[in-house]
Formats: structure tokens, C-alpha cells, sequence
């Protein structure tokens, strides 16, 4: 039992279906009321689809779990009337620093600019952000959720999906057109279909503390330590949570018991060496946990769809969980919207499994390699970890280098075949096809709040379309656009951009729209490319190369030249002439500039055989 909250109890009702002992058709049926199942509710009932909502729980989420809410989950949370709510009630945070030992090595700045409504993140307690959802599905009459039902057999079809729950009272059957599960990592759902995941589990585990501190000097930032002197050759994570609460994740090693490392004898003291032996502190929750990156093969199955940790999983570094399975829901809804009303093909459906695998697929990159630098697997990945946050401290080119994990973004869907590419040369900025777009001000509110929930045309300049328009006004828009007078962007119902012109052409924007809704079938369009997230490309001048290897004599002086790596190791034990030549490597790697270079370094080096 949690000090600072005390759980709802849901009320469980016999549904009609149970009463009547008729299996009575449901247009949508949603498995698991966590936060991307209330949230597709919640995006299908504003769409006009009537849903039901079936969880084998009656209460919210025990434990803080899922965290930290990122912008564009915000943003599609305001859009559904609880963006605000979220973000008064959570701890808004956008700064975070890394350690090494017991030094800052690097900081970041996850949203420098200004004019923006919501934070770059928000941490609030799952539990906390479960009930305003749970509320909000409350106020909507074309949302019923069913609490204590169990899904416990289903029986795919063309037409639908057979259902058979079991409740409180017993056994019914239900049918629905469609079905979506967003039950878990465990997902009955997947188990019932005899589907499974693809990937890799991690053997590391970690704690999660959460800490009720009395006093404390922590700001409100994310702070990471690699190797502090509190916990020796492990890494710990510190966030505040709301409620006076702050979460504390311990890296504990691979061979870790569980159940021993929850028992407060265990917990205690590793908390009282980060904090002081004077801190006063309570446990609010203890939980250890291992994780994985791995994802179904296929989202889709026929009427039965997957989102959230039912279709994929992630590690927690990055806060790339929850995230990804709101924005799972935010891709789909509007597309199985589409297909119910017959304003798309069946097949448009097959595009939700398209996009969003992509960004599972980069979420899962993104986390594998968070967690191989967090937790280095060899020698060398240690030696070189180690190197890039010494040099951290003192070097810009080290700082992107830093994983303790990235903090998540969202994927722009840069190969879907539902986007209309760039006219060539059109476009050097602004947002790109694929991308959500970005939020401004506009008048006395924001683009967002004005873009309505279907197709939208944002024009900077008077246009006479059938489309609802907004007209761009504002230097900040503008900026943010590349917003030339007559540039006109299409934006998909979930806010997504799905073409942009220099000028607007009706014929042009209508066929884009008919693209947005067409089968997959249609060829993916090499030349969209992401303008937002592309990294500026480095200063050619400062490259001593010509993207090839110079193999030729080169050194003005070899044998000074080898005086000096001689030299530079004199004096050194083993590890601090590990460390040097690490440090070396990473200078020198970046001095080349040039991947291929690199690799051909590399290759060149290497002593064979392995």
C-alpha cells in the first residue's frame, strides 16, 4: 500500500451480453485498460466508434512504472482532453546531466527554444495518469469499460473476432468487428493466438526505489551516474516524481537475486550511500525488473491488432515504452476510423504494421544501444565507454556519444508509402513529410489545438480549399515551417505531415490525400527525407581526407612520431594505458569524420585471424 495514494476500486457490472446470453456485436473492442488502451478508447469514441473496454483488473497500475511522458505524447493527449491535466499535476522537466564517478560529464537540453505549450517531459506515476484516462473514458457515452473481464479465448474470422470472457459471474461470448490488444508484455491476447516475439532479453537486472524524501536538494532534472562512488561499477538513475516521491533505479549486475535485493535490509543502504546516513527517507515501492527489445513480426492479424508492449518491448532507459505505444494508438485510430466509415480500402490498415514497426525497430536500436553502454558487455566496450565520458567533461565531439539512454522522440515515418514526397529542391527545413507537426503559436492559442481531427491543410497564405485550413500567421510558425508565402502543408489526422508545396495546387493536395488513404501497395518514396531530426552534417574543411584511407607515408617525422606513442605510454600502469589508447581511438575517430574511412581504419588494424 502506497503512502501518498490510495487505489480506486472500479465497479464491476454484468454487461448486457452476460445478462442476455446473446453474443451482441461490438464495432471495437479494446483488451487492457493501461494507458494505451484508455487512450485508444478515448481517440476511437471523439472518432465516433462506439468501444468497449475489457481489463481483468479493477484498479489502476500498483507501482510508479511508466513515468516520463514525452512532448508529442502530450500532445496527443491535449488532443483528447488530457494533455493539460497531465502536465499541471506531473513534474516538468526538460534538463539532464550524466556523471562519471563523481563528476558532471555532460548535460542536455531536451527543448531550448521557447513558445512551445507543453514541456519537453512530464514525470508523473502511472497509476496517477491511469485514473485522469480512466476519467475521461468515464465521460464519454460511447466508451463502456468493463472491469474484472478476462479475456480467455477469441476465435479470429473474416468478418470479426468471437470472444469468450470469463467474470466474477462466469463465462460469456462476445463478437467484435474489430479488436485491439493492448494487454502487456504478457499479453493474453498474443498467448491466445499463439504468436510470440522476436528479439533479445537482457540479462541485467535493475531496482526501481520509489522514495519518499524528507528535505532533499535534488533538482528537478534527470540525473544519471556511470560508476559513482555510492554504488562502484554500476550506474544509477535519479527522477522526481510528484508527491514528494523520487524514483531511484540501481543497476544491480546480471546475477542479481530479486528477491533478495527487494527486501529493505538490501534496499536501505544502498539509498542511505547515494543520499547521506542522515537522509530521511521512506520506501514507497520497490520493484526489480529485467527487460528486453524485441517486437512481434507482424502488428496486424487480420481483425486483430497490436499496440503498446503487446506488439513490442523496449528497455526503460529512454522512456521509449509507454511513449511508443500511445503513439502505436495515435497511428491507428484514425486509419481503423477510416476503414469502419469506408472512407479507406481494408488494406489502408496494413500501413498501421508499416510505420509503426519502423519506429519499434528504432526504438529497439535506440534502447539496444543504451543498454550496451550502460552496461558493457566486454572489456573493450568498457575501456571505450569509459573514454568517451572522460573526454565528455572537456570535449563537444564526446558529448553525443553519451547514452544513458536517448530520450524519447518520435519516428518520422520517412519510408511510409502513404506520404507525397518533396518537390526536388523545394524544401531545405521546416518539417518534412513523415513528421508529427511541430506546435506554435497561433493568434491566442496553438497550431495544434486548430488542426481539428481529420485531414487539415496549413497554408501561409489565403487558399481556396475544401479542406478545413488554418492559416499561418507568425514569425515563430513561419520559422518553424519554412513557412514562405504560398508554402501550403497537408496534415494527416493524427497530426502527422503527409505533403508540403511551395504553392497550393487542389489537384496536388487531393491526390495526396487519396495516397494518405490508399493500400501499402503503393511503392515507399525514397526521396522523403527528415529534415527535423537529421544531425547537421560536419564543417568539410575541418576533413583532412577524401573519404578514402591514405595508405601512403604520410608522417613528417615516423620516427618521432613513434617516439611519441612510445612515450605517451612510459610510466602508465595497465588500465591507464587502456584508457589512453581508448581516448586516442574516439579523438582520432573523429578526426577522420568519415564512417567508411573509419571502417577501412578498422579493417586495416585488425589482427587476423580473430
Amino acid at each position: 500500500m502506497l503512502k501518498t495514494y490510495t487505489f480506486p476500486e472500479y465497479a464491476y457490472r454484468q454487461s448486457l451480453e452476460q445478462r442476455s446470453g446473446l453474443a451482441e456485436r461490438r464495432p471495437l473492442v479494446i483488451i487492457g485498460a493501461g494507458p494505451v488502451g484508455l487512450t485508444a478508447a478515448l481517440d476511437a469514441a471523439q472518432r465516433g466508434i462506439p468501444v468497449v473496454v475489457l481489463d481483468d483488473n479493477n484498479t489502476v497500475s500498483q507501482g510508479s512504472r511508466a513515468l516520463c511522458y514525452a512532448k508529442r505524447t502530450l500532445e496527443i493527449w491535449d488532443r483528447l482532453g488530457v494533455g493539460e491535466a497531465v502536465a499541471a499535476h506531473g513534474v516538468r522537466w526538460q534538463v539532464g546531466k550524466v556523471f562519471f564517478k563523481d563528476e558532471l560529464a555532460y548535460q542536455f537540453n531536451l527543448l531550448p527554444e521557447d513558445q512551445h505549450k507543453l514541456p519537453a517531459m512530464v514525470n508523473l506515476q502511472q497509476y496517477h495518469l491511469e485514473e485522469k484516462l480512466v476519467r475521461a473514458c468515464q465521460l464519454q457515452p460511447l466508451i463502456e469499460l468493463r472491469w474484472k473481464h478476462q479475456l480467455i479465448g477469441l476465435q479470429p474470422g473474416e468478418e470479426g473476432v468471437d470472444l469468450t470472457v470469463q467474470t466474477p459471474d462466469g463465462v460469456f461470448a462476445m463478437r467484435a468487428d474489430w479488436l485491439i490488444a493492448c494487454d502487456g508484455a504478457g499479453s493474453d491476447t498474443r498467448g491466445l493466438m499463439g504468436l510470440d516475439f522476436e528479439g533479445q532479453v537482457f540479462e541485467d537486472r535493475f531496482l526501481i526505489a520509489d522514495v519518499l524524501m524528507k528535505g532533499g536538494d535534488f533538482p528537478t532534472e534527470r540525473w544519471f551516474w556511470f560508476d559513482p562512488p555510492f554504488h562502484p561499477g554500476q550506474s544509477v538513475l535519479l527522477h522526481k516524481e510528484c508527491d514528494g516521491v523520487w524514483r531511484i533505479d540501481f543497476q544491480l549486475g546480471r546475477d542479481a537475486d530479486a528477491a533478495e535485493e527487494k527486501k529493505p535490509e538490501r534496499v536501505i543502504p544502498r539509498i542511505q550511500a547515494m543520499l547521506g546516513p542522515d537522509a530521511e527517507f521512506e520506501l514507497e515501492w520497490v520493484s526489480v525488473y529485467q527487460f528486453a527489445c524485441r517486437r512481434m513480426q507482424n502488428f496486424r492479424h487480420g481483425r486483430v491488432l497490436f499496440a503498446g508492449d503487446a506488439a513490442h518491448q523496449v528497455s526503460p532507459f529512454g522512456a521509449r515504452g509507454a511513449n511508443s505505444g500511445v503513439q502505436d494508438v495515435d497511428n491507428l485510430i484514425w486509419k481503423l476510423a477510416a476503414v469502419i466509415k469506408g472512407e479507406a480500402p481494408d488494406a489502408m490498415l496494413d500501413s498501421y504494421h508499416a510505420e509503426r514497426a519502423d519506429a519499434a525497430d528504432d526504438n529497439i536500436r535506440q534502447s539496444t544501444r543504451a543498454t550496451d553502454f550502460i552496461s558493457p558487455k566486454t572489456r573493450a566496450s568498457l575501456r571505450l565507454r569509459d573514454a568517451v565520458l572522460s573526454l565528455a567533461k572537456t570535449e563537444p565531439f564526446a558529448r553525443p556519444l553519451v547514452n544513458s539512454g536517448r530520450l524519447s522522440m518520435p519516428t518520422p515515418y520517412v519510408d511510409s508509402a502513404l506520404l507525397t514526397a518533396d518537390e526536388e529542391g523545394a524544401f531545405t527545413g521546416g518539417v518534412a513529410p513523415g513528421c508529427p507537426a511541430v506546435d506554435a503559436p497561433l493568434g491566442e492559442g496553438w497550431l495544434l489545438e486548430k488542426l481539428g481531427r481529420g485531414f487539415a491543410l496549413l497554408s501561409f497564405g489565403e487558399v481556396a480549399s475544401t479542406l478545413p485550413t488554418v492559416v499561418a500567421v507568425g514569425p515563430v510558425l513561419t520559422e518553424r515551417y519554412d513557412g514562405q508565402p504560398g508554402t501550403c502543408y497537408l496534415i494527416r489526422p493524427d497530426q502527422v505531415v503527409a505533403g508540403r508545396w511551395r504553392s497550393f495546387d487542389a489537384a496536388k493536395v487531393a491526390a495526396a490525400v487519396q495516397r494518405s488513404l490508399g493500400p501499402t501497395v503503393i511503392p515507399a518514396q525514397a526521396g522523403i527525407q527528415n529534415s527535423l531530426q537529421t544531425p547537421t552534417a560536419p564543417d568539410a574543411s575541418l576533413h583532412r581526407h577524401d573519404a578514402q584511407l591514405n595508405r601512403q607515408p604520410n608522417l613528417e617525422d615516423p620516427d618521432g612520431f613513434y617516439d611519441e606513442l612510445i612515450a605517451s605510454q612510459r610510466g602508465l600502469s595497465e588500465a591507464q594505458a587502456d584508457a589512453l589508447l581508448a581516448r586516442l581511438v574516439l579523438i582520432l575517430a573523429n578526426h577522420i569524420g568519415d564512417r567508411a574511412v573509419l571502417r577501412e581504419a578498422l579493417t586495416l588494424a585488425r589482427i587476423e585471424p580473430l
